[in-house]
């Protein structure tokens, strides 16, 4: 199992829409960066753990717990002309980009980038990182789980 950090900014798709979703749900639409592609379209299975994680918002953080719950498919959005998320390179025979469906478990208290920086044991991860970008990124098992421990000190 691999486990994984995925980025919504609210006002997209929150933890909160997710949940509201039929089966708690969501296709994760509208990714444009290569490698955070490849991610899906490569490593990531179904089961896959994922921390549903708010940026671009008032308070960025880790707001729930979520898996992997669909195999890698077309982007619909990459063909359609009045998405943002239009491409129009990405042909339908060849679909340049990839999603995977998400179902969100739990929703949690915020975890904020302070509290992340301040545990030992998560300066490493991705998102920590100076310049870090991506929209999705890939967790160790043992930084999971010191995230799940967290959780559960409240």
């Amino acid at each position: 199992m691999n486990y994984w950090l995925m980025k919504s900014e609210p006002d997209e798709v929150s933890v909160d829409d997710a949940l509201a979703a039929p089966h708690s749900t969501v296709p994760w639409t509208g990714v444009r960066g290569y490698q955070a592609r490849n991610f899906m379209r490569d490593q990531m299975r179904v089961g896959d753990g994922v921390l549903f994680y708010h940026s671009s918002c008032a308070e960025p953080g880790i707001v729930g717990i979520a898996r992997v719950a669909s195999a890698p498919y077309p982007d619909p959005t990459q063909f359609d002309r009045k998405s943002p998320y239009y491409d129009e390179a990405s042909k339908k025979d060849a679909p340049r980009w990839t999603l995977v469906d998400v179902q969100v478990l739990r929703k949690t208290r915020t975890i904020s980038l302070p509290e992340l920086r301040a545990t030992p044991g998560l300066e490493d991860l991705v998102v920590l990182r100076k310049g870090n970008r991506l929209s999705i990124t890939p967790v160790e098992p043992r930084r999971w789980e010191l995230v799940l421990a967290l959780l559960d000190k409240g």
